[in-house]
Order: C-alpha cells, then sequence, then structure tokens
C-alpha cells in the first residue's frame, strides 16, 4: 500500500514511524514550511520533516495544501492511500479524492464528540474520564467523515495536556496501523456519525487559557492542566503576568476569588468556591520554577489579588 503522510508536530511523529516500521511503503511526507523556534528564532524541522529526512522519503512543503503545483506532485506519487495527522491546513476536495483508497485522518476523541482544533485540552478541561482517537475518512465537513475505527483512552487523575497528548499519539499510532491493515484486506467497515451527538472543541489560544479565580477550584485546575505545557495557564500579578502549573484542588478554604492565602511552603490561591495550591509558576519572561522559590523571591506575597476575567 503506497501512502502519502501529511503532518507536522511531536503528535504526527509516532504514525508515520509505525508506519514505516510495520512495512507500508510511505512514498511522500507532505509537512508545513520550517518555521523559527524559541527565542533563537532558529530554524528547526518540525518532527514529521526529520523523519522523512532521516528515512529519505520524498518530502513536500508547499506554502499550503491549495499550493500550485502540490496537485501534480501528489499525481506523479501514485497514492494509494493518504494519511493526515495534525497536518494544519484544510485539505481541497480534488486533493483528498487523489489517492484510490482516499484519505484518512487520525482525530484524538471519540467522534462525534470533540470535533474541532483542541480536542485533548477540551477532554481535560470539561472533566472527561475518558477520551480516546479516531481513525475516520476525509470528507469536506469538520471531523464528519465516516468511522473506520475507535480505541478508547482513560483521562488519569491530574494529567497534563502534554502528558495525555503522549499516550493519543501512540495510540492513534497503533490504531492507524490496524485500520490500514483493515482496509488492505478489505475487512475496514465504515460507520456514519450521529450528528445529534456531535460537539465541538474550540481552538485554544492566549486568551481562552487565561484564569478566572472567580470559577471552582476545580475548574480552574481543569484549565491549568488543559494548558499544561502549552500555552500555559495564566493570571495577572502585581508583578505581571504569570502562567500556573501544578494544581491541586484545597476544600474548604475560603477567600475573596484571585487572593494569595499562603505562600510558605507552597502558593494556596481562594477562587470562586474552594482553593487552589499551586505547585509551579512561569513569570513572563522566565523559566518555570516552584511557587515557593518564585515566592520567597519576592514575587508574590499573602494578600495579592490577581486579576479575573476581565
Amino acid at each position: 500500500m503506497r501512502v502519502v503522510f501529511w503532518g507536522t508536530p511531536d503528535f504526527a511523529a509516532p504514525s508515520l514511524r509505525a508506519l514505516i516500521g510495520e512495512g507500508f511503503e510511505v512514498i511522500g511526507v507532505v509537512t508545513r514550511p520550517d518555521k523559527p523556534q524559541g527565542r533563537s528564532r532558529e530554524i528547526v524541522p518540525s518532527p514529521v520533516k526529520q523523519i522523512a529526512l532521516d528515512e529519505e522519503i520524498t518530502l513536500l512543503q508547499p506554502k499550503n495544501a491549495r499550493d500550485g503545483d502540490l496537485y501534480e506532485k501528489l499525481t506523479e506519487l501514485k497514492p494509494d492511500v493518504s494519511v493526515v495527522v495534525a497536518y494544519g491546513h484544510i485539505l481541497p476536495q480534488k486533493i483528498i479524492d487523489l489517492p484510490r483508497l482516499g484519505t484518512l485522518n487520525i482525530h484524538a476523541s471519540l467522534l462525534p464528540a470533540l470535533r474541532g482544533a483542541g480536542p485533548i485540552q477540551a477532554a481535560i478541561r470539561l472533566g472527561h474520564t475518558e477520551t480516546g482517537v479516531t481513525v475516520m475518512r476525509v470528507v469536506p465537513a469538520l471531523d464528519a467523515g465516516p468511522m473506520i475505527l475507535q480505541a478508547e483512552a482513560p483521562i488519569l487523575e491530574d494529567e497534563t495536556y502534554g502528558e495525555l497528548q503522549v499516550r493519543l499519539a501512540e495510540l492513534g499510532a497503533l490504531t492507524l496501523v490496524e485500520a490500514l491493515t483493515l482496509i488492505s484486506l478489505g475487512e475496514a467497515k465504515e460507520t456514519k456519525q450521529d450528528e445529534s451527538r456531535a460537539t465541538y472543541a474550540q481552538k485554544v489560544t492566549r486568551e481562552t487559557s487565561r484564569i478566572d479565580w472567580r470559577d471552582s477550584a476545580l475548574e480552574v485546575s481543569r484549565l491549568i492542566r488543559a494548558s499544561d505545557p502549552k500555552p500555559g495557564a495564566f493570571t495577572k500579578t502585581p508583578k505581571g503576568d504569570v502562567k500556573m502549573f501544578g494544581p491541586k484542588v484545597m476544600d474548604g478554604i475560603k477567600g475573596k476569588p484571585g487572593e494569595v492565602l499562603k505562600t510558605t511552603g507552597e502558593l494556596v490561591i481562594a477562587c470562586g468556591l474552594d482553593a487552589l495550591r499551586i505547585s509551579e509558576v512561569q513569570p513572563a519572561g522566565k523559566n518555570r520554577m516552584s511557587a515557593h522559590d518564585w515566592a520567597r523571591g519576592r514575587g508574590t506575597s499573602v494578600g495579592d489579588v490577581y486579576g479575573g476575567g476581565g
């Protein structure tokens, strides 16, 4: 089976490695153009690009999926199937239809729940105890194609977005290999999604990660975990914006929402209901550090009130 793989970030890398490792003929990799990374603005290949370079696979980096000569280049590759894993652009219909067996996608939720750009973060933020991955056929509507295979995964207590993403990336790779094997054997069954059960996960931005201390400690805790490591849930403090990490709900503790109640040994902040203990912080322009060290360095003190949702 001749496969063209579309993907860019870390989440996509296990799937590409799995296809290569299981003997699928990956004839081309399409990934987004290189971008400067970090404060140094160094040009670093995407994880998917690096694998393609290491494996000497034909590499395409169009500006986007509508790039002028992309269709012709893909036609020359004669793919049997395309696989899209976090590529980052919507594919035109003629490119979706180009491979003999069509185009498949791995989505990090149990569809039709949590369609859209931020399903992993949304599952944590909404307090779900279970999520998973879905291998589906790509159609013009957002994450609405027929489902070929699903695999479930629990969301562990206190698990962050970054931790859950790693587990789902590996699960997605295994599920993709199984789905393609079923297709190659002519045994794949496609199930139409129930539109009445569809929900959507908004794109995660800095602004959606702003902490509103008027929310309950449980809600703020979920937001912090859903934003760890990126973009990082943040709050305004008397000394500037600070990202918060490692939350733990402290039941029965009261105070004005956003008020710092304790800094010795631990940082405790009052919420709309209960309070939250924060284990790590990241002040603007600095590295992550323990909340204790930050407070000891006079980054905050008891009685400070952090910004709300305004």
